[in-house]
Formats: structure tokens, C-alpha cells, sequence
């Protein structure tokens, strides 16, 4: 009984008024036909889905591909050809296509192997911020009352610390030692980093969640549901949860690209990944201290696909936002 997204459908002209052309069969568009012909309307958007699918490729296979064709790996140093006499990293050339870093190594690979590691993070932090935000909202927005009270408290005390600052102390006291925290149960790297980042982001989807189930659990069809009996997990499941799922999706692609940049904070500032493991917010780092006004490659790559990757996880929100709503079309 959840509700459907429906669009007039236009009834073409029959009979010999027509033309005396034959009738033709009025046609009918289900949801998924309608999302699918509004979010082909963005081209901005259809971009951002290419270019995403091909960094997830390059990250994935491509890495290590690539990195077999120049006969390159992520931490080999380079120092007789990727040094110059004074010790400065060379810039793009045949054998090294962005250039090197101050350690001789080839940047070119290690901004694939860095796409990698920034991608892990935001899916893992990504999934765990889904699964306590969305079960806090539903639970909040459906039973209201006390719940919805404490649920509502505990949201705002989250949102009232100073994340950036709770995540350098998390992730510095956890990679003090090669154990990491709660008896070795949380070890450093890049789960270490997915965790801490997905424990401050599930606030924003749990608010968005609960207003949404406030608004739906009025509604005339969630009666219909009770009054045929049907429990309360049912009406969450089944009734719902089908109807939260577009703004849960559209903000999935906005939240994804947030934790991309917050893991390249945490790098930047020398407290996320391993040292060794690529990462682009590692990278820019390197670049600072004025190193980059001789090697401009260094800073200029990580942050170029640093770049494109968010805006294309931004375009890509807003055009699922507009096909998936259409009152919000620009």
C-alpha cells in the first residue's frame, strides 16, 4: 500500500481525425521509467555516473593494471630517476606521467592506489552512517514521544561537538600502537578512519530520516495498514521505509563525497592512513611546505581528481534529487 510516483500520461489522437492513421494503445510509465527519463534529462548529471563508474574501475582494476604497465609500484623509490642532482622530484615525462614526489616515487600511481583508499573509506563510513541513521530516524520519527526525545537529544549533542577535533583524538589515540583500540578490535589504517568518520555523520541522515517518517506515519495509507492488522515493524518495513528511500539515496550521494574530503583532512593533517599507504589528502600534504611552487605536479593531481571525484558525487545528488522529485526541478 506505499505510495507510487505517477505522471499524466498523454492520450494521442485516434480515429479519422487523426489522419485515419490506426489507434495506438495508450501507455502507461511505471516509477522506475519516470525516474529513469528525468535523470537522462541532466546531462550534468549522467557525466558525474560515468566519471564515478571510472574512477571506481581505475581504483579497483586500473590501479593495478597501470601500475604493472609502467612497471611502477606505490612505495618504490625511484631515486637515480626520479631525483634530480640537488634532490628535487622530476616532473611528467615518459616514464613518469605526473611526475614524482619528494621521495622519488611515481605520483602517477600513487594518485590510482590514493583513489582507492579515498573511495574505501567514504563507502565503508557511508555504510555505517546508513545504518544508525536510518534505524534512529525511523525509530524516532515512528514512535515519537520519549523516543523520539532521546533520539532527538542525542543528535543534537552529536552535532554540538567538534568532530574535526573528537577525530584527531580518536584515530591519534587508536594508532599510538599496532593493536590499535578495544583490545585490537579496531586496528590502524583504513577502517580505523571509516569508523571515526562514520560514528559523526550519521546525525544529518537520522534528522532528514525522522522528519520524513513524522510526515508519512499520518498518512492515509499507514491507517489502512493498521486497520488491516498489520504490526508496527511491518508498517516501518513495508510501508514507510519504501517511501524515505528517495531522500536517503539523494543524500547518500552528498554525504559520500563530505566524508572524501574529511578522509583527506585526517591525511592532510598526518593522522589518517598508514604512513606508506596512498592517499590523496596524504599527497597534498607532501605538497605543502613550498615545495609545490617547484613541483607543481605534486599538488596539482591529487587535488584535480580530488576534485572531480566530489563534484561528480554532487551532480550526481542533484540530478537523483530532481528526477526522483520533480516539485524540486531547477
Amino acid at each position: 500500500m506505499a505510495q507510487v510516483a505517477s505522471e499524466p500520461v498523454v492520450v494521442e489522437p485516434t480515429g479519422p481525425e487523426a489522419g485515419g492513421e490506426p489507434s495506438k494503445q495508450v501507455v502507461g510509465r511505471s516509477p522506475s521509467q519516470l525516474f529513469w527519463r528525468r535523470f537522462r534529462r541532466d546531462k550534468f548529471a549522467v557525466a558525474g555516473v560515468f566519471f564515478i563508474a571510472f574512477m571506481i574501475v581505475l581504483a579497483t582494476v586500473g590501479a593495478p593494471l597501470l601500475s604493472g604497465v609502467v612497471g611502477h609500484d606505490q612505495n618504490e623509490v625511484f631515486v637515480s630517476e626520479a631525483l634530480d642532482q640537488i634532490g628535487l622530484p622530476i616532473g611528467p615525462s615518459g616514464d613518469f606521467w605526473f611526475g614524482a614526489d619528494t621521495a622519488g616515487r611515481d605520483l602517477f600511481v600513487r594518485v590510482l592506489y590514493g583513489a582507492r583508499t579515498s573511495l574505501t573509506v567514504a563507502m565503508v563510513a557511508t555504510g555505517i552512517a546508513l545504518i544508525i541513521g536510518v534505524t534512529l530516524g525511523l525509530v524516532a520519527g515512528f514512535y515519537r514521544g520519549k523516543v523520539d526525545t532521546f533520539v532527538s537529544r542525542l543528535i543534537d549533542t552529536v552535532l554540538s561537538l567538534p568532530i574535526l577535533l573528537l577525530a584527531l583524538g580518536l584515530v591519534a589515540a587508536c594508532s599510538l600502537s599496532r593493536t590499535g583500540c578495544l583490545g585490537g578490535l579496531i586496528r590502524p589504517g583504513v577502517l580505523l578512519v571509516s569508523y571515526v568518520i562514520g560514528l559523526f555523520s550519521w546525525p544529518y541522515i537520522a534528522r532528514i530520516v525522522r522528519g520524513q517518517v513524522l510526515s508519512l506515519r499520518e498518512k492515509e495509507f499507514i491507517e489502512a495498514a493498521r486497520a488491516q492488522g498489520a504490526g508496527d515493524l511491518r508498517i516501518i518495513f513495508r510501508e514507510i521505509l519504501p517511501n524515505v528511500t528517495a531522500p536517503i539515496i539523494v543524500y547518500t550521494t552528498l554525504i559520500i563525497p563530505a566524508n572524501i574530503l574529511f578522509e583527506a583532512a585526517l591525511s592532510f593533517l598526518g593522522i589518517g592512513v598508514r604512513p606508506g599507504q596512498a592517499s590523496w589528502g596524504k599527497m597534498l600534504a607532501d605538497a605543502g611546505g613550498g615545495i609545490f611552487t617547484v613541483a607543481w605536479w605534486m599538488m596539482l593531481f591529487p587535488g584535480l581528481f580530488l576534485f572531480l571525484t566530489t563534484l561528480a558525487f554532487n551532480l550526481v545528488g542533484d540530478g537523483l534529487r530532481d528526477a526522483l522529485d520533480p516539485r524540486t526541478a531547477r
